[in-house]
């Protein structure tokens, strides 16, 4: 689980930023008469094709319980397997378990909604970002897990433009910042992956990729992780840089805050050459 803003609340955030307008009545077919012959060509929304479908989808998107969401949604799957709000359901359970950090819950009701729709960013950096946190060195399935979360990562990124389901009526500032945040999650994501590996110079890439979209917004775990891989790089004055931006970011009394006085008094000995360089660099941060 990533300790400070977690995956999980800024996946909300951004869904949250979104509006998720599905919940509005799908609007009818605009007639030929009143479409405009110039008009630019609006993003796809999912509609339902029958009122029973309608009333169906509302009731099951009502849930606010994350199991009990999750049973209308593959209920309401079943009875309308041809729905394009099957989707939708699922990534609404699966914000619901990010609210509970069941990341466990994420990667399976994300995979649904990944079924359905390859190319939503949300559910893609969900599941992305949840393998990762879950994952440790000695799990035996620890390099499928690790391709998994590199390849929707990826895929996040490539179709963040078209991919990222867009109510109408959404404020481009919001809608921006929702991209930022799920493109500084993909970035912290393949960040670890390529740490775990240790890539530390794609890491390091990674991770300021990672920061830099969320200048408005810093996370102290980001700068933290970026000053560990800096750290391992040998280029202490950067590193030494970036813990004091995850001290300065992280809540008084937290463990990153502990952490990042560690790796501060570290990097200032070594920057001040008053350690050996061969002193073993800070453990990456979860």
């Amino acid at each position: 689980m990533k300790a400070l803003v977690t995956v999980f609340g800024v996946l909300f955030a951004a869904s949250a930023a979104l509006g998720q307008a599905s919940t509005a009545k799908p609007a009818d077919p605009p007639t030929q008469a009143s479409t405009p012959a110039a008009a630019a060509p609006a993003q796809h929304q999912p509609q339902a094709k029958s009122k029973e479908e309608f009333d169906a989808y509302n009731a099951a998107f009502a849930k606010a319980d994350a199991a009990q969401a999750e049973a209308a949604a593959d209920e309401f799957a079943q009875k309308f397997p041809a729905s394009e709000l099957k989707e939708l359901l699922y990534v609404r359970t699966m914000t619901l378990y990010q609210q509970q950090n069941n990341s466990g819950k994420v990667i399976l009701v994300g995979r649904k909604a990944i079924e359905l729709n390859p190319t939503n960013p949300v559910p893609l950096v969900a599941v992305a970002a949840s393998l990762v946190s879950d994952t440790r060195d000695n799990d035996l399935d620890r390099d499928g897990r690790y391709a998994e979360a590199a390849k929707d990562a990826q895929a996040a990124l490539d179709n963040m433009e078209t991919g990222l389901q867009v109510p109408p009526g959404v404020p481009p500032a919001s809608v921006d910042a929702a991209k930022a945040n799920l493109r500084s999650i993909s970035y912290d994501t393949l960040g670890t992956i390529a740490a775990s590996k240790k890539d530390y110079v794609t890491a390091e890439q990674d991770y300021q990729k990672a920061a830099e979209l969320m200048k408005d917004q810093p996370d102290a775990v980001v700068y933290l992780r970026l000053s560990v891989v800096q750290d391992n790089l040998q280029k202490y004055p950067a590193a030494l840089d970036s813990a004091n931006k995850a001290f300065q970011y992280a809540p008084e009394g937290s463990a990153e805050k502990n952490l990042a006085k560690q790796q501060q008094e570290r990097l200032q000995k070594l920057v001040a050459g008053s350690a050996p360089a061969t002193s073993a660099p800070a453990a990456q941060p979860h």
